[in-house]
């Protein structure tokens, strides 16, 4: 039997949430809607501007918010990671904790900085995120525990770790582990500047293809270098044996190997889209687990995160997450 139904690889991030104007944006000269990665420098100079807006603080990365989404719902989640020995590296391992996921002990930190995310929400709703990766950017195979990996049902990891050559080799050596210990594997492509920029380490990451791939739509056109769908559909098919693609208000796309499942949307006035694909990845990935459909999972995830934009932040309370849960009968 399994230890954890999904062992994750992925940055810590301590997420720093702002609700701002579009000239705010204009004015600090930020591309909006994307995730664009900043020197420390530069993102304590977006914090000033920013110092009179009201904030709120808590342990992020989007592997993070997956495998804190499926621990929510009641599944066993490891999230592999690197945090340093500072007043937000501890303040990342007890929110880890208290949201019920295993990880490294506290004795690997290390001197540094742990990483921030600053993350900017315009009243359309969109986010947009500026990213000091801080001790993040050093995640290496060291933090890479394989007999823990190879205690888990599958292995999820971010497309965000491209950016760093170490942590683009960490998630390739813990997916050639995943595959040699029977470990399903899944890969979130996470943003479309990862996808613009760095589509060749992505698909190094890939390598002969995984067991499931999340997108979004345009993560996924970006990734077939195609305006069609359709043509999007086809060639993830040659990455992955499944994929889901997210489609905001439209719902979305689930190819469970065979046939191509449409996943109806649940009607929301959106507040806030950070996190809504990680809880659709950790919802979904719930729902395998617990062997239940594609259909029945897609249908769970959309759910979960149609929930999650209603409100500032890229997480549920448990209690949400659990009623959204017994809805499904579980």
């Amino acid at each position: 039997m399994s230890t954890y139904d999904v062992y994750a690889l992925g940055n810590a991030l301590v997420d720093m949430e702002y609700e701002i104007s579009p000239g705010d944006l204009q004015h600090l000269n930020i591309d909006k809607g994307v995730m664009t990665l900043v020197d420390e420098a530069h993102q304590l100079r977006i914090m000033d501007h920013l110092r009179e807006h009201h904030h709120q603080r808590g342990s992020g990365g989007s592997a993070a918010n997956s495998v804190i989404a499926l621990s929510q719902l009641g599944g066993r989640g490891y999230y592999a990671c690197k945090v340093a020995d500072d007043d937000l590296g501890h303040f990342y391992m007890k929110d880890l904790h208290e949201g019920g996921v295993e990880t490294l002990d506290g004795g690997f930190l290390d001197k540094g900085d742990t990483g921030r995310c600053v993350v900017l929400v315009t009243p359309d709703s969109d986010r947009t995120m500026c990213t000091y990766l801080g001790i993040s950017g050093n995640l290496s195979v060291h933090e890479v525990e394989v007999r823990s990996l190879h205690a888990a049902k599958w292995f999820y990891t971010e497309g965000y770790l491209v950016t760093s050559d170490t942590a683009r080799v960490a998630a390739i050596e813990a997916r050639r582990a995943a595959e040699h210990g029977g470990v399903r594997t899944a890969l979130s492509l996470s943003d479309p500047n990862m996808v613009k920029f760095f589509k060749a380490g992505l698909k190094e990451m890939i390598g002969d293809g995984v067991d499931l791939i999340f997108a979004n739509e345009e993560e996924a056109m970006g990734m077939a270098e195609t305006t069609d769908l359709n043509e999007a559909v086809e060639y993830l098919k040659t990455l992955s044996k499944e994929f889901a693609i997210t489609r905001g208000p439209k719902g979305a796309l689930v190819f469970d190997g065979q046939e191509l499942i449409d996943i109806d949307p649940v009607p929301v006035k959106p507040v806030d889209t950070v996190g809504a694909g990680d809880m659709f990845a950790g919802a979904f990935l719930y729902g395998l687990t617990q062997g239940w459909s594609h259909k029945r999972a897609g249908d769970l995830a959309s759910a979960a995160s149609a929930k999650l934009v209603t409100s500032l932040g890229p997480r549920l309370s448990k209690e949400d997450t659990q009623a959204i849960l017994k809805s499904f009968g579980s």
